[in-house]
């Protein structure tokens, strides 16, 4: 951990900052893949849970609210301490890596996590009232069996602004958290300290972040494909490589 008198502040990054991180990301994934593994099943699991309990329904919209959210930041929390211990040549132990999660409970992550539950939740009611101004005088259709009603006039413009909206909002969340998780893990800040941090970091860095953000959204995507699996891979990486960003963006 960094000295509580240590005030950190942001650097400028580049495009070879981006390809040295995602190295160093997937380099710390090989040398230590049984712990992204572990973390990734997480996520993983949780993905086929939401399956079976089916798409559509209000089941669904709970549990990617709740669920994810909660679980994301004391995952992340796992990959950023194998990081930090490969960085200072400590051993990679189960007992003292998933102690770390453990002992965060009682500091500042469960405040960021909780931040992100409720942003998740805002999203999700401003996505239903997206859909009820464009479609509340539609006829009604079960979506969850018919697709037809998303090829109207109505269907396709709603979803332009819900993709709009979101990706507006995906961004603001994504400037709020990239450095502020691994931040709170690695020196005594406030929350609050630490997402003002990382918002200075993407404005001061705009085009590189949004296309770290692009980055993150588009593997991501392609993992989710075949059943889940490339995440087993791609959040690993990513995550090993959100703490080298953060070492090179923050000082």
């Amino acid at each position: 951990m960094q000295d509580k008198a240590s005030q950190p502040a942001v650097r400028s990054l580049d495009g070879a900052d981006l390809r040295e991180v995602l190295k160093a990301g997937w380099r710390d994934f090989k040398r230590a893949p049984q712990f992204g593994l572990f973390f990734s099943a997480v996520y993983v699991i949780a993905g086929f849970g939401l399956l079976w309990l089916g798409a559509g329904h209000v089941s669904w919209i709970l549990a990617t609210s709740l669920g994810f959210p909660l679980v994301a930041p004391f995952a992340a929390a796992g990959l950023y301490e194998v990081s930090r211990r490969m960085e200072q040549d400590q051993p990679l132990i189960w007992s003292e890596v998933l102690g770390i999660v453990w002992r965060e409970r009682t500091r500042q992550l469960p405040w960021l996590g909780a931040i992100i539950v409720i942003y998740f939740l805002f999203w999700t009611f401003l996505a239903h009232m997206i859909f009820a101004l464009f479609m509340g005088l539609s006829p009604m259709t079960d979506v969850s069996h018919s697709w037809a009603i998303f090829l109207t006039p109505n269907g396709m413009t709603m979803i332009a602004v819900e993709l709009a909206v979101g990706a507006v909002l995906a961004f603001l969340l994504f400037a709020l958290t990239v450095i502020s998780l691994p931040l709170v893990l690695d020196r005594e800040v406030d929350f609050v300290t630490a997402m003002l941090l990382s918002l200075q970091l993407v404005r001061d860095n705009t085009a590189v972040m949004l296309v770290w953000a692009v980055l993150i959204a588009v593997f991501s995507m392609l993992a989710l494909l075949p059943w889940f699996l490339g995440l087993f891979v791609v959040l690993p990486v990513f995550g090993h490589a959100t703490w080298h960003l953060y070492r090179r963006g923050v000082h």
